[in-house]
């Protein structure tokens, strides 16, 4: 997606989200098939519900329709982000400190680019994943600045 049209469609969202009391979490811009899909990701402290995504999607619509930063025609989806919430922010991943999580690395640390585990501490510049090996649990100091993705975990 263009960075431009996530960034003029978060410019309008956000105010719209955070007036009713909820955050969001992520713009999509996405080609499935023949269609265009704009999805926008909101959370508030209790979960969303569908008459939370019914407010924002209504009136999002109406802020779209008037400043047209999209010129294609597009479905907009605004729902939760579900259990496996991604971590954009610096902040998602302080909220997430004693949490379970799964984060992937743009280069290997100790020869893995992939960490499943307990996020034990995060200082602003380092992550300390406990991960399980066989019986024992090892932490593995992830450099914040090397994180290409990040999201909760769901731990069956």
């Amino acid at each position: 997606m263009s960075g431009g049209i996530q960034s003029k469609v978060e410019q309008l969202a956000h105010p719209i989200v955070e007036e009713l009391s909820l955050e969001l979490v992520d713009v999509e811009f996405e080609k499935e098939g023949k269609n265009w899909f704009l999805r926008v990701y909101i959370d508030g402290d209790n979960g969303v519900d569908l008459d939370d995504c019914t407010a924002v999607s209504e009136r999002l619509s109406e802020s779209l329709d008037e400043h047209d930063p999209i010129e294609q025609a597009y479905y907009l989806e605004v729902s939760s982000p579900g259990a496996e919430r991604p971590l954009k922010k610096e902040k998602d991943i302080e909220n997430a400190v004693g949490k379970n999580v799964y984060v992937t690395t743009y280069a290997p640390i100790n020869g893995d680019k992939a960490f499943e585990g307990k996020l034990a501490q995060f200082d602003g510049t380092t992550l300390v994943i406990e991960t399980e090996d066989k019986t024992r649990t090892v932490p593995v100091s992830v450099p914040y600045d090397k994180v290409a993705k990040a999201r909760l975990a769901v731990v069956f």
